[in-house]
Order: C-alpha cells, then sequence, then structure tokens
C-alpha cells in the first residue's frame, strides 16, 4: 500500500484514487471506505463512484466542483477511510453443484492441481472469499481468498458463453457469472441463486466487503433451489 494515495486524472470528470499497486483485503479495504464515505457525505459535484481492486474512480460534474476544490475534499476524507469506517460485513451462503453438467471444468482442474475432484471441491468450499468490488457484467463478484493449491491461470482462450450461475476460478480469485457471458475462468460448479434480478427492488445479491462461503449441494437440492427461485419464494442465508 502506498504511504500515500496517487491522484490521477481519468479525463476531465474523473479522478482514479489509487492506494496501492497490489490485490490485498487492507488496500481494498480503504478503496471501499472512501467510497462509502463519500456516499454518506453526499458531496454535491460528486456523480458516481466506481470501486475496483485498489483503486477508486471518482466521476464529478466540473460545472459544479472544480479538480482542485474536489481534491482538498478527498484528501480530508482519506484519514478517516478506515476498517472502522465501514458497515458490518455480511457471510452470504452460496449453495453450490460441483462437477458434472455444471462444473465441467472440475475434473479438467483437479487433474491440472493434481488433486482429485473431491479435493478440489473440499479445499474451494472450506474458503471464506472477500468480495472486492463488482463489475465486468451486472452483479459479478471479484473474489479472493483462494488456498494457493488451487491457484490456477486462467484459461488460454476464453469462452465466449459461460452459463449463468457458473462458480469459476481463474489465478488466485474466484467468481460468480450472474448471466451467461464470456469468462476465462476455470468453471466448478453452478449456483441455482440469482446474483443479478432486474425485477427484484434490490437486483444485485451480493455487494463489495461481503464474505462468501461455498456450501456442496447435489443435483436435487439444485433443482428445488432452481424452483424457488424462480417462484420467488427462496432467501438465501445471510449473516451479519
Amino acid at each position: 500500500m502506498y504511504s500515500e494515495p496517487k491522484f490521477l486524472p481519468a479525463g476531465d470528470q474523473a479522478v482514479s484514487v489509487e492506494f496501492g499497486d497490489a490485490i490485498g483485503p487492507e488496500v481494498n479495504t480503504r478503496v471501499r471506505a472512501l467510497e462509502y464515505l463519500i456516499q454518506q457525505k453526499a458531496i454535491p459535484g460528486i456523480v458516481e463512484t466506481v470501486p475496483t481492486f485498489r483503486a477508486l474512480l471518482v466521476y464529478y460534474d466540473p460545472i459544479v466542483i472544480g479538480w482542485n476544490e474536489l481534491l482538498a475534499i478527498l484528501t480530508a476524507l482519506i484519514p478517516q477511510a478506515q476498517a472502522e469506517a465501514l458497515p458490518p460485513s455480511r457471510l452470504v451462503e452460496i449453495p453450490c453443484c460441483y462437477g458434472g453438467e455444471l462444473g465441467f471444468d472440475l475434473q479438467a482442474v483437479g487433474e491440472k492441481l493434481g488433486l482429485s475432484p473431491e479435493q478440489v471441491v473440499s479445499r474451494h468450499s472450506a474458503e471464506e472469499y472477500l468480495v472486492y468490488f463488482i463489475g465486468f457484467t451486472p452483479g459479478l463478484p471479484y473474489m479472493v481468498g483462494m488456498s494457493d493449491p488451487l491457484t490456477i491461470p486462467r484459461l488460454d482462450k476464453p469462452r465466449t458463453k459461460t452459463p449463468a450461475g457458473s462458480v469459476g476460478i481463474g489465478g488466485t480469485q474466484c467468481c460468480i457469472y450472474p448471466v451467461e457471458s464470456p469468462g476465462g475462468f476455470w468453471i466448478l460448479g453452478r449456483t441455482p441463486l440469482a446474483l443479478y434480478d432486474p425485477s427484484r427492488s434490490d437486483p444485485i445479491l451480493l455487494r463489495p466487503g461481503d464474505r462468501v462461503r461455498f456450501r456442496p449441494i447435489d443435483p436435487g437440492e439444485f433443482e428445488r433451489i432452481s424452483a424457488e427461485v424462480a417462484a420467488g419464494c427462496f432467501v438465501a442465508r445471510v449473516e451479519t
């Protein structure tokens, strides 16, 4: 993490506040805390914020607030951007049906890592993952927390289509595809939950700062939960 954040111009209506040059929970906490403080204070002229692994992009209206005034406000907020500034983190349980047609890369991942499919599932479901930010497609969580034995390079050639609900790993990261989309992660399984549903009052299931645990389920439970999700009567298990 840098001793002092860097302010990097991003066009004529945005600034990137960069806290470090590596992915880690401490840097990302500062990113999320600064965003939360900005939202709480509803600063006139700041129109949108976009968190990433190690930086916060702040869009502003230059007619309302000038560059120097914006940087002065952000500089004053940054010392407060600590973990204590954030609301309590949620723990969200994600049911996942591993292997078979739903987790079509599980066997190959095991062979590449020198593990049995059962060992891959056991290690993947034993960890707790931190949601760093949401992006790429609506509701897609970028998560880190995987154990070293599961570290695997992303696919050499990304797929043009990855089914919605697919749970994948790549590098040291884990993700869930909320909608069918291209992707370069190895697919271990699929969740019946809808991470993105525009018909809900809160369409995005996961939030930056959430912690995620995967619960292995069998195909029968996958079908049952899928039906309940479609009927709008399934409630995801969330602890605070």
